[in-house]
């Protein structure tokens, strides 16, 4: 009988995959041996594989590279990396060995920019795409950044203030683009994004402030779909919507040379995942093409902007499940030793999915579970795989400690979940590791940041230091020393 874990997972999928693969009844990813990550640093951690950063790039790259030359594209491609999605300098790093570009949506994003540039990461050629509402701050940062030489910062304008207001700081002529505001899937509670501007309002914006404008360039036209690139009726429609305002801004205007398609790739969130990447570039370079050609305008150089699809596989959670509750007669649910509230957010804030395997015991009998989180909120659990609506993993068994692991993790989590801060209940943030490797292939780990103790979120929550009076002596209990005195006097 087929009854063990390995047995289910080969024959509800096409297993083994090129990240995952089993060794000796261990789960291995990319080559990683997770169950030696673990006995090395312990649980729960986060880690980040370096090398899939790159690997991302240059595979979107290369489709774009293809579809250009296959339909005889004009237009540069140009791959910009959304900083929101993981702001951390080692993702910043790695992503930018790859000639990228970097798009903003944050004063303090400019900041980061300038502390590459410093650093020489980036330089003035680096296109910065700053979206997002601007107000004070972040118009300052971007009007310092291009007084201060970057004339490939390109503002993209999202309300009908912004272009007086960038004016008014930046000296001389700048580049800018304008946002649309698309219309959101049926589904949505609202018709129209709250960002950009609406299709029909963009050309009498052009001609009443931008024109006539002897500051002012308009370079870019921005696309933006809330659910990202996918092959569907809404997504070709709002496509062919923009493609129209581009043509006709194309007609009036110059300069304009640019259409971003912002709005990421899908990723990875099972092992059932299908997504033909290749496919979607290709008819996506063909309709631009065709478009422009009716129209008989110059086809635009393209950017993308890739937050997720960047840095998503890049990332992984592991914990160990330190207890098994028989609830009822068909709910059994395994505890993990941490939240996932704290550490995966999203899947408790967007009902996100990721990839969920166990590390070890893949020759054990499995069951059926559900997994909880430490906290007391009733909604620390995640009880749902998308391809059978349900959790299985090897049976529970305490002589047997079960390591589980969740992939693809990379995006997100750390900034939502407040990385560096408090967490509900007081749950600590997890060790971070960092893996990558050296010229000859071989794997390095480092340690990017310690399990929080209890003294970083008591400083965070004012508590200093703590003094407690015990048979008349004073205890003073600092961080590293517990000293006792005589004095009675506080």
């Amino acid at each position: 009988m087929n009854t063990k874990y390995i047995d289910l997972i080969n024959q509800t999928f096409d297993f083994p995959q090129e990240e995952f693969q089993v060794a000796k009844g261990e789960l291995q990813f990319h080559n990683i041996d997770l169950m030696a990550l673990t006995r090395q640093y312990g649980a729960p951690l986060k880690f980040t594989y370096l090398p899939q950063i790159s690997n991302n790039i240059n595979r979107a790259k290369s489709w774009f590279a293809n579809a250009i030359e296959k339909h005889d594209y004009k237009g540069k491609y140009n791959y910009c990396y959304c900083t929101k999605s993981s702001h951390f300098k080692h993702v910043l790093d790695e992503a930018l060995k790859n000639d990228i570009h970097i798009e903003t949506s944050s004063a303090f994003d400019i900041d980061i920019v300038e502390n590459l540039k410093a650093e020489g990461k980036i330089n003035d050629n680096t296109y910065v795409i700053s979206n997002g509402f601007k107000r004070a701050q972040y118009i300052t940062n971007i009007a310092r950044l291009i007084n201060d030489g970057h004339k490939n910062a390109i503002p993209i304008i999202d309300n009908y203030e912004e272009i007086d207001l960038l004016s008014q700081e930046i000296k001389g002529k700048f580049n800018v683009g304008i946002r649309i505001a698309s219309e959101e899937e049926p589904k949505f509670e609202f018709y129209t994004s709250r960002l950009g501007i609406g299709y029909k309002n963009i050309l009498p914006f052009y001609k009443n402030q931008i024109a006539n404008n002897k500051k002012v360039n308009l370079k870019m036209l921005h696309f933006f779909i809330n659910t990202g690139i996918r092959d569907n009726a809404y997504y070709w429609n709002e496509l062919l919507k923009c493609l129209k305002v581009y043509t006709s801004l194309k007609k009036i205007c110059p300069t304009l040379d640019s259409l971003n398609i912002g709005g990421g790739f899908p990723i990875k969130n099972s092992l059932a995942f299908e997504f033909d990447y290749e496919y979607m570039i290709d008819e996506i370079i063909n309709q631009i093409k065709l478009t422009c050609e009716e129209e008989d305008v110059d086809v635009p150089n393209i950017f993308t902007e890739f937050g997720s699809f960047t840095v998503g596989e890049s990332g992984g959670a592991i914990y160990e499940v330190l207890y098994q509750k028989q609830q009822n007669d068909r709910e059994k649910w395994n505890m993990i030793n941490s939240s996932f509230i704290t550490t995966l957010p999203d899947t408790w804030a967007i009902n996100k999915r990721f990839i969920l395997l166990p590390l070890n015991r893949w020759q054990d009998s499995y069951e059926r579970i559900l997994l909880g989180g430490l906290t007391c909120d009733s909604d620390d659990y995640y009880n749902s795989e998308q391809h059978m609506n349900a959790i299985y993993m090897p049976k529970y068994n305490k002589d047997k400690p079960l390591y589980i692991g969740f992939f693809n993790t990379g995006a997100y989590q750390e900034t939502i979940g407040g990385y560096g801060g408090l967490q509900h209940c007081l749950i600590p943030s997890p060790k971070h590791i960092l893996i990558d490797r050296d010229d000859e292939g071989n794997l390095t780990t480092k340690l990017f940041s310690e399990q929080q103790k209890s003294e970083d979120l008591l400083n965070i929550l004012g508590y200093k230091q703590s003094t407690t009076k015990i048979n008349n002596k004073k205890i003073e209990s600092t961080k590293n020393t517990v000293k006792i005195s005589e004095n009675d006097n506080y």
